[in-house]
């Protein structure tokens, strides 16, 4: 058997491959999004990515009606886009497998709330299993594909960053090649969820929940593991790693499936201690359900509801000591998260500031507008929902004020949730003004290829979307397409439709920079010339890391090595100080 080290993104992909999967499909979305990238290497699997999660979810379902395994991938966020498909899956049930993979983001290093899926599963009546490293990742996979077709229902399998990403050892195995021949299969009353059929469904949803339950507490993902026989633990997922640091002499009881619980192996368990800890990130999920059961837990009320756990913060918890550590290392100067040098989008959030615009802003990488200096964004709730939001302001403030308020979202948000906007936008006649900032890539999550890039997931050209039309063929007259690195042509575009009483479109069309083309225009760094630079530090607005101040000389500087020549900072300089090399 060969043993690598893999990510838990590496490993869900892998079980994917030795499950026999066919088809997978995603929405990219930190902490996921490698899941689906590492599936290229297995070309015996379709990997696309959709548009967003609901879509993505329904490929994924049209796979597995078909009779293949599927799989499925998003961040928590991206559950509540794909919701309503999901939750009639669960009473239609799988023919082939399907596996959602739901990847929450505990402490939101790269999101917008912290949900905790396990409540999606309750909530759907969809069964849940959760890996505690990477080789349960691959197998708890494969084990979620067989026990689906088992008891005919759609499987989750959650991670969370620390599973997703850190690596540990993993033993490989064979690709299943003993599954069915996909094909065309009528089964009208299981699949068409009329009233009718969806009711007598039901009842099929809550017997198989039953029968799991019974099922779970005999399968080795749950177990119990014997310490001192003091205390007793229970836990899932990667907090099961930290009670083994933090409490190495308990009695563990690790639940693998998390829906739904397996309630009498968990009386059983409880039984022998007389003190009970419940040990969970997030929600208290297990903990209301075994209270629930009438046990009485050490849970919540002593151990944080938000952000990560650690071994340290469990022990400080509930023990009230610190873990001693031996990181000597030097304290880094902090990092704030800043857009790339050459970014097409700093210079349109300089206009908008000075425009004194009010931004209703979405979620990528355009976010960082927010940010002094830049300090031009005043909204951001989720996917898509800037141009609405624009919309729903515009309803209750006066004439003059709805001038002010500009939607801005990237051009892969936009093809996610953003158009619904744009329609109701034009529909209902809202004089707001969008502006479709399109760099032809999902850049925030890595740089992911959409249908506004003119490339699929497999790097072969497709049918690039028109964006100018699309937003022509819902009915927007008034589009206009700008390149962002012309500040002046920006400037004068931005104040001109934020003027007009009617729906109007500005698209900022300028690929990211940290993603090469054969048509992308070769541009050469600038430096500073001293002998003109006032230090009047009207560079430094735009916010970008090539640009430095020399606090001894009071003068900007350059870093030519990350500069990449989008001239921005030449524009905004009233002293020519900013030179090309070569010039």
């Amino acid at each position: 058997m060969q043993k690598v080290i893999l990510s838990g993104n590496e490993a869900i992909a892998r079980g994917a491959y030795e499950a026999g999967v066919l088809v997978a499909s995603a929405y990219p979305g930190t902490p996921s999004t490698e899941i689906l990238e590492n599936t290229t290497q297995y070309k015996e699997i379709d990997a696309s990515w959709a548009p967003n999660e609901k879509v993505a979810l329904e490929v994924g379902i049209g796979a597995c009606f078909g009779g293949a395994r599927s799989l499925v991938t998003m961040k928590h966020v991206g559950v509540n886009v794909a919701a309503d498909p999901l939750f009639t899956l669960s009473y239609t049930g799988v023919r082939g497998g399907l596996v959602l993979v739901v990847a929450d983001d505990p402490e939101l290093h790269s999101s917008q709330n912290e949900q905790d899926s396990r409540n999606y599963a309750k909530f759907a009546k969809v069964p849940m299993f959760e890996p505690a490293d990477s080789q349960e990742a691959l197998d708890f996979t494969k084990l979620a594909f067989d026990a689906g077709e088992k008891f005919d229902t759609p499987m989750f399998l959650r991670s969370t960053t620390r599973i997703s990403h850190s690596k540990s050892i993993v033993t490989l195995g064979e690709r299943r090649t003993d599954l069915p021949t996909p094909s065309l299969e009528r089964n009208a009353a299981k699949l068409v969820m009329l009233p009718g059929n969806a009711r007598k469904r039901h009842y099929d949803v809550e017997q198989r929940l039953i029968d799991m339950e019974e099922w779970s507490c005999t399968q080795p993902f749950n177990r119990i593991e014997k310490g001192a026989g003091k205390v007793g633990v229970i836990t899932a997922g990667v907090a099961y790693q930290y009670v083994k640091e933090a409490m190495p002499d308990a009695d563990v009881l690790k639940i693998g499936l998390v829906y739904p619980l397996p309630k009498q192996l968990i009386r059983d368990f409880a039984a022998n201690y007389e003190t009970l800890y419940v040990v969970e990130e997030l929600d208290p999920y297990i903990e209301e359900q075994v209270r629930a059961m009438g046990i009485n837990v050490v849970g919540k009320d002593k151990l944080p509801i938000c952000g990560e756990l650690t071994p340290g913060r469990v022990q400080k918890a509930l023990f009230g000591k610190d873990v001693p550590t031996e990181d000597n290392s030097p304290e880094l100067p902090p990092r704030p998260p800043n857009m790339c040098p050459g970014c097409p989008h700093r210079g349109v959030f300089m206009e908008l500031n000075r425009a004194k615009a009010y931004v209703t802003g979405d979620i990528g990488c355009y976010t960082l507008g927010f940010l002094p200096p830049l300090s031009a964004m005043d909204t951001c709730v989720c996917m898509g929902a800037s141009i609405g939001n624009a919309t729903g302001i515009s309803k209750v403030i006066s004439e003059e004020e709805q001038r002010k308020v500009v939607a801005v979202i990237g051009d892969s948000t936009f093809l996610h949730t953003g158009i619904n906007g744009l329609m109701d936008m034009v529909y209902n006649q809202s004089a707001s003004t969008v502006i479709i900032l399109d760099n032809r890539i999902t850049a925030m999550t890595g740089r992911q290829e959409n249908p506004t890039s003119g490339y699929m997931l497999n790097e072969q050209e497709t049918y690039r979307v028109d964006m100018e039309q699309l937003c022509r063929a819902v009915g927007v007259e008034h589009v206009k397409v700008i390149d962002p690195y012309n500040i002046k042509l920006t400037r004068k575009i931005i104040r001109e439709e934020m003027a007009r009483p009617e729906t109007s479109v500005i698209i900022t069309s300028r690929p990211c920079m940290l993603v090469p083309r054969d048509n992308m225009d070769k541009r050469m760094p600038l430096y500073v010339d001293h002998d003109k630079c006032t230090g009047c530090k009207a560079c430094l607005r735009l916010g970008c890391p090539a640009i430095t101040w020399d606090e001894e000389n009071k003068k900007s500087n350059i870093d030519k090595i990350i500069c990449v020549g989008c001239k921005v900072c030449q524009q905004t300089c009233g002293f020519d100080a900013f030179i090309e090399y070569g010039e």
